[in-house]
């Protein structure tokens, strides 16, 4: 008896640490199907994104995607402008996803996808959106266009 109560003990143990030690990547219901959880395990969260262009505003992955407003507070909401290189015209898709709760959310305040187009400060296409980041911290926001993975942006979010 005394076994099996200590058989019982050391498998909760197991589990409870199994369960904690999880990084699991919490999706929303209403994220695109192209939205895969496998998108999610090689972000490098050491790739910060960086200030660049002729005036230093747009902050992102210099020659591949950058958004201007990125650096102004974002919690109450804020005005955003995508930059995309490499992409003249297409559907953008915007996923945040906080690296401390590993949960994933919509941060386009009227949908998950908006449509790019038109050349704008050395960008082959961008587009305005209205942003708002649920909670401070870090972020991974991953872009797709025309449903494919094109790139992602680590931003450090705390107002």
């Amino acid at each position: 008896m005394k076994r099996l109560a200590l058989l019982v003990v050391v498998c909760s143990m197991f589990f409870v640490v199994t369960a904690c030690a999880s990084n699991k990547i919490v999706l929303s219901d209403n994220i695109p199907d192209f939205v895969q959880e496998s998108d999610f395990e090689n972000i490098n969260w050491e790739n910060k994104a960086v200030k660049f262009g002729d005036d230093g505003k747009i902050i992102g992955n210099e020659n591949k995607s950058g958004v201007i407003g990125a650096d102004m507070p974002s919690l109450n909401g804020q005005k955003w402008m995508w930059h995309l290189w490499g992409v003249d015209e297409a559907e953008l898709t915007v996923i945040g996803l906080h690296k401390k709760t590993n949960t994933v959310h919509q941060i386009l305040t009227d949908g998950w996808t908006k449509h790019v187009s038109g050349a704008n400060n050395g960008a082959d296409s961008h587009a305005p959106s209205s942003v708002k980041i649920p909670k401070p911290g870090e972020w991974a926001i991953l872009l797709y266009t025309n449903g494919e993975f094109f790139d992602t942006l680590i931003y450090e979010i705390n107002e």
